[in-house]
């Protein structure tokens, strides 16, 4: 297999999630962030923090009252994705991407570039921003972007996108026609689905993902609703299921980078607090690299009187690792004996394809309100309702096979060997 650079940046999960599968295409097998890479220039370290702790704050902010909805408004403004309409030319440039190339053009991204150059191999990268360094500071081998979500804002596509060499891998139809719509040309685009984790999936023939569904299908319909009236459909794509799940019903709710909406997780504790100390249900609460999440998440368990269901994770389990590549390793471990994925639709809507029904949280931002909407328009997943009650509106859709059925949708339509297409399209481009 050729090797390449593979560069991301580690602000939030999203673009390091996407880059994680793709580690033994690496040179070295080792990723590089760019915004913490060994002997980054201070000045361009300090443009990277800077923008991190902005996005962070405004995100945290956005929770008070009047004044941080207003001030999350502004910010959003500037990332926002228009209303789609194959009419209408989206290839001018936002104020946003007008300012990142003021900064690149100020020498932002040189130092980077110039070290890669040093063996040209293809540069893969998960954000947009060092993507559109190399091709300004004329990197001679071949760049090659990976696209974080299912749309996308104006902010992905280069100042000028027909004369750009920057070839996109994105991860829905969708995000191909925006890029079209943004002026990209189609011979510099290519549908290949997201990345996801291969230790989920195995290979081609899906023997790990299909094992782990059949699981799954049984603990979302508790009353063999669907597989009385889908059971060949289920025969057909997964075989005969066992007589017995493997696990017991589970619950992820997953934090974003940010670590905000960790009260939703305690909501959710509450609320199926009873059947979680009797085994009916376990709950995962993701709490990524943040210690100060995972220490607020133990601390409202022992207050609850659960404890000890956390312990040897028999009914409470938190996933938490101070480093990126070992949380990422804890979560895809964890996700084969999840059932339920509850998280705001960040980049891991898309690990919908795994055959996991999303419940969505409140979005973020203009991004992650198209993302839900993908998710709603493909059935993929449904919005929460009130966390407190979760026990009852939870249960009723488990009752009713709902979750089986957007599980199975998932699992046929969505599009699950990314990170082998990648491959695939770097190693004969």
């Amino acid at each position: 297999m050729n090797k390449a650079w593979v560069v991301s940046v580690n602000m939030g999960y999203g673009h390091q999630r996407a880059v994680g599968p793709l580690k033994n295409l690496a040179f070295d097998e080792k990723i590089i962030s760019a915004n913490s890479y060994q002997e980054i220039p201070k000045k361009d370290q300090g443009v990277w923090k800077n923008s991190r702790k902005f996005y962070e704050l405004v995100s945290a902010f956005k929770k008070v009252p009047l004044i941080g909805e207003l001030a999350f408004y502004i910010f959003d403004q500037f990332q926002k994705i228009h209303k789609f309409d194959l009419k209408k030319d989206l290839s001018k440039p936002s104020i946003q991407l007008r300012q990142t190339f003021a900064l690149i053009e100020k020498g932002f991204g040189r130092h980077l570039i110039e070290k890669l150059k040093e063996k040209p191999l293809p540069l893969i990268t998960s954000f947009f921003i060092p993507a559109f360094m190399a091709e300004f500071f004329k990197y001679p081998g071949k760049i090659f972007c990976i696209i974080c979500d299912a749309d996308i804002s104006r902010a992905w596509a280069p100042l000028n996108p027909k004369e750009s060499r920057i070839k996109y891998l994105a991860p829905t139809q969708r995000a191909v026609q925006r890029l079209k719509l943004y002026g990209v040309r189609s011979e510099n685009i290519f549908l290949t689905g997201f990345p996801l984790p291969m230790e989920n999936i195995g290979s081609e023939k899906l023997e790990i993902l299909k094992s782990d569904l059949r699981n799954r299908i049984l603990n979302l319909d508790l009353k063999k609703t669907y597989q009385k009236r889908y059971g060949l459909l289920i025969e057909k794509h997964l075989g005969i299921l066992p007589s017995e799940p493997d696990h017991p019903l589970t619950v992820m709710f997953a934090i974003g980078g940010a670590g905000v909406q960790k009260e939703i997780g305690v909501e959710i504790l509450e609320s199926l607090s009873q059947k979680i100390k009797i085994g009916k249900i376990k709950l995962v609460l993701s709490a990524g690299t943040r210690e100060e999440v995972k220490t607020y998440f133990e601390k409202n368990i022992n207050k609850l009187g659960l404890g000890e269901l956390l312990v040897n994770s028999r009914g409470i389990e938190i996933i938490f690792q101070k480093d990126f590549s070992d949380y990422f390793k804890s979560f895809n471990k964890a996700l084969r004996k999840t059932d339920i994925l509850w998280t705001k639709p960040s980049e891991l809507s898309l690990y919908s394809a795994l055959g996991l029904p999303i419940i969505i949280a409140p979005t973020i931002g203009s991004q992650e309100k198209f993302n839900k909407k993908w998710l709603l328009s493909s059935s993929f997943g449904v919005s929460q309702k009130n966390p407190k009650q979760t026990q009852q509106w939870l249960f009723e859709l488990l009752e009713k096979g709902h979750l089986a059925e957007i599980a199975m949708n998932n699992f046929i339509k969505g599009e699950k060997l990314g990170t082998l297409n990648i491959k695939k399209i770097i190693s004969s481009d």
